[in-house]
């Protein structure tokens, strides 16, 4: 009796941020389309990627550290093949081969549709010793119909929209390998939305490398209104919400479709970056400190109740204490509702590199630790004020602090990066992932917040007739 051919298993390691964990997925569903078998055990494939990040030192080393450890993998003898793919390898393909000769292959941000062809060529014994390398095409647009597996909970996705950025930030890296602004059109996005929807997801999350630039390259500043129109229109996706918009292109028209709009989050993702001005144009960012204060002043005005979630850098060169101050009494005049704060990695191909890291890491980490001490003070008074309240809460599915628990998220609570809502109490009723019901706020914590169901209810724009048919959506575990 001939016995079928044994599929061969490969392993993906993600690292970084969504937009990698978009690429991922990308790469899973061409692997699984290609008819390979997924595994989340390494020490089970015959293939392991690595999913790279190399935007900042920190990123960086993970990304190192892991081929690192999946070399040691292959040296066992179960792995057959590592392939890096991503960010790091496009900025330092060949170095990575030098150094890391259990590296098999590079594949870089614009050769993802190649990873299955690429596997299938790696596994076969006739190959030749040389050792693929990436193409110099930095850019790669997945479609509506391009595969993918997410590798997230069913019931709310990333879109990306975008690939590279046309901005010039000089402390940022991320231009020099992802290229300059390519975007999609309104009718791919719209159509991967309707897909989505389809499957069961009520939240989709849009990202880019700056949202608000979506379609600029196409000459159509105002593209990103035109495409939540759209969106707004899609049966069954409840929240919209947009990750990573720059300040100053922040328009009139699009403040006030947030606020009419109620399936668009008020929840609203600013990196500033720094407040004194003098800081700003070392960075190379557009807009000063009068123009930043009369955005959120607009913004708080007008979309009410709206949640500010922002980043910063400290000890940039040349950062003074004084400047620091300047950028401490910012933020706590300004209490951000979520806050990030970086300390500033010196990366080579910026345009800020020349300037040198003068600033000690001691220094940046005291100044970074002085900042998050603060937030966290702001954070935890914010959280307070709401026990008692009633909120409507999108279920995410069972804790990952106990699976005694459930937890999910507010509309001003992002997944991944933001708290979550803990359930201790859902009053008898079946309450299940995907689902939005009415939460009671009873204790709260710096980050987090600990609720009891009070009632199933409708979603934004759910008529009760939808309510009634909302499947039941398990919910899977993060990847």
């Amino acid at each position: 009796m001939k016995h079928p051919k044994e599929k061969k298993k490969v392993g993906l390691v993600s690292l970084g941020c969504p937009k990698n964990q978009v690429d991922s997925e990308v790469m899973l569903g061409s692997l699984l389309q290609a008819g390979y078998e997924l595994t989340v055990e390494e020490s089970e494939a015959d293939i392991v990627i690595v999913n790279t990040c190399g935007f900042i030192d920190q990123a960086k080393e993970e990304s190192i550290e892991t081929l690192l450890e999946m070399g040691e993998l292959k040296k066992s003898g179960r792995c057959r093949a590592l392939i890096a793919t991503g960010c790091l390898t496009q900025r330092y393909s060949g170095d990575l081969l030098d150094e890391i000769p259990e590296i098999d292959a590079v594949v870089g941000t614009g050769d993802f549709p190649k990873i299955a062809s690429l596997c299938e060529a790696l596994l076969n014994p006739k190959r030749t010793d040389e050792r693929p390398r990436l193409t110099d095409t930095p850019t790669y647009l997945y479609q509506p119909e391009t595969p993918r597996l997410r590798l997230g909970p069913r019931h709310w996705a990333y879109v990306k929209v975008s690939e590279g950025c046309n901005y010039r930030c000089s402390f940022c890296s991320i231009p020099s390998f992802r290229g300059d602004l390519q975007s999609r059109t309104v009718d791919s996005v719209v159509r991967e939305a309707q897909a989505l929807a389809e499957e069961g997801v009520v939240e989709i999350n849009l990202i880019a490398q700056s949202l608000t630039s979506f379609g600029w390259d196409r000459r159509k500043k105002g593209e990103l209104v035109a495409l939540l129109k759209e969106l707004t229109r899609i049966d069954g996706i409840h929240w919209i919400r947009l990750f990573y918009t720059y300040p100053t292109d922040f328009t009139d028209a699009l403040i006030d479709l947030m606020a009419e709009e109620e399936k668009i989050c008020r929840y609203i993702d600013l990196p500033l970056q720094h407040i004194d001005d003098r800081i700003l144009r070392k960075m190379n960012r557009k807009g000063k400190r009068k123009e930043i204060e009369q955005l959120i002043r607009k913004l708080r005005d007008r979309i009410p109740g709206v949640t500010l979630r922002s980043t910063f850098i400290v000890g940039f060169p040349g950062e003074t204490e004084k400047e620091f101050r300047a950028l401490s009494d910012f933020i706590r005049e300004t209490e951000f509702d979520r806050l990030g704060i970086f300390t500033y990695s010196h990366e080579e191909g910026t345009s800020a590199y020349p300037l040198g890291d003068p600033t000690s890491e001691k220094v940046k980490l005291k100044r970074q630790g002085t900042l998050l001490e603060m937030q966290r003070k702001i954070s935890r008074r914010k959280q307070r004020k709401l026990i008692g309240t009633t909120q409507t809460l999108l279920v995410d599915g069972l804790s990952k602090e106990s699976d005694l628990l459930l937890e999910g998220r507010l509309e001003g609570q992002a997944p991944d990066v933001d708290g979550v809502v803990l359930i201790n109490d859902t009053a008898g009723k079946a309450v299940n992932a995907g689902e939005f019901v009415s939460v009671r706020m009873t204790a709260a914590h710096d980050y987090d917040l600990v609720g009891e169901v009070v009632e199933r209810e409708a979603g934004p724009g759910e008529t009760q007739k939808e309510k009634a048919l909302l499947p039941m959506i398990s919910s899977l575990p993060h990847g």
